[in-house]
């Protein structure tokens, strides 16, 4: 009924307006409002702070679904839990009323600042200062990548706050948008995701009091990764939504497009190329709702244990096998619609270009397989 009820959605109120977001490098306003409206925007957040208290299969099939019509709108659930999962995860009872709440009832967004210039796949290795002063924190530094910036109302910031402790000396805040010295940089032009905004977020002396600390001091790179272990199952869900929507399309374009007297689905060479798409989609599916079944077994919080490693290993497999599945079933569909493929008249061009985000970022596919070989089941 979930899935219905969000494809349903997505293709009456964001799937019109996809292509033109994609053109137009635009926000997907129409998105946001048609997820707000219908209380899909973050259905993650527990009831007691507002929220539809959705488990993590329930927020793939949800991702998964807008993914398949609009790529960008798909990341206004999945950012907005993985933005707000460090304050669900490791944060104080009074700051998951002050900031779930508003996320909740679809007045603010929530994104995750993680990386820096300097600081990708080695997330140990950012600059951005958090200094104690009395009451107050202030932090400097420049956050890169990071998505929805300047349409988020809510930030958590990972900062080191012990130079000499590496990984161990960082911590993660929240950074609202109106705190003085928050500013943003010129939207990121991309391949794809054209409708997600990719800023730069600039941190020049901004005074935060000591209560928007996400946890105690020098927790926040484990904050962090625990953090990564549940939402990389996201981006897996994206891929499965990027991928069936490809797919989908051109299952239809093949039973119309008449060559050599028949349609080209009736030829055996094209059934065998949609016969391998079909099956690498449902083997990611499989493993991505796999991963999501775990993610809502690990005690929220936990930090160590079978069930984390479990859970390390099949989110990183899921992310990385579903990108790397849709990067191919998407391309695969731009072969089968030949030159009309290659061409923004039709929507799997665009899918394509969004599909190779998702082997990318949350950690890109080669540094899945570190994290994979390190868990090993």
């Amino acid at each position: 009924m979930l899935r219905e009820t969000v494809r349903a959605l997505a293709e009456a109120k964001i799937g019109p307006f996809a292509a033109a977001v994609d053109e137009e490098a635009r926000f997907p306003q129409e998105a946001l409002d048609a997820l707000v409206s219908s209380d899909l925007h973050a259905i993650h957040v527990p009831e007691e702070y507002g929220g539809t208290g959705a488990d993590a299969l329930a927020t793939v099939i949800v991702i998964e679904e807008v993914a398949r019509v609009c790529a960008s709108s798909s990341l206004i659930p999945a950012v907005n839990k993985l933005g707000s999962l460090p304050v669900i995860l490791s944060g104080s009872e009074e700051m998951k009323a002050k900031y779930l709440a508003p996320l909740a009832k679809g007045d603010a967004m929530f994104s995750y600042c993680l990386s820096e210039p300097d600081a990708g796949s080695d997330a140990g290795g950012m600059k951005t200062r958090a200094v104690r002063d009395g009451d107050d924190y202030v932090l400097n530094g420049v956050k890169r990548w990071i998505t929805n910036a300047g349409v988020s109302e809510y930030y958590t910031v990972m900062a080191v706050t012990d130079p000499d402790k590496r990984t161990k000396g960082i911590s993660a805040f929240v950074v609202e948008k109106s705190d003085e010295g928050v500013s943003f940089g010129a939207p990121e032009k991309k391949l794809g995701i054209k409708g997600s905004p990719t800023r730069e977020v600039y941190l020049d002396n901004v005074r935060i009091p000591a209560s928007r600390l996400i946890g105690a001091e020098g927790t926040g790179f484990a904050t962090a990764m625990q953090t990564l272990d549940h939402t990389r199952i996201t981006i897996a869900a994206q891929a499965l939504g990027i991928a069936q929507g490809a797919l989908d399309y051109a299952k239809g374009y093949v039973q119309e497009r008449k060559q050599f007297g028949k349609p080209i689905g009736d030829f055996q060479g094209v059934q065998f190329m949609l016969a391998d798409m079909a099956m690498k989609l449902e083997a990611a599916r499989q493993l991505t709702y796999a991963a999501a079944a775990r993610s809502e077994r690990v005690t929220l919080g936990a930090s160590s244990g079978k069930g984390k490693e479990d859970l390390t290993f099949f989110g990183a497999a899921a992310k990385c096998y579903a990108s790397d599945a849709a990067m191919e079933i998407t391309t695969d569909a731009v072969q089968l619609l030949g030159g009309y493929g290659y061409t923004r008249d039709y929507p799997v061009e665009r899918m394509m270009r969004d599909a190779k985000i998702t082997q990318i970022y949350e950690g890109t596919n080669q540094v899945q397989r570190i994290v994979m070989a390190r868990n090993l089941p």
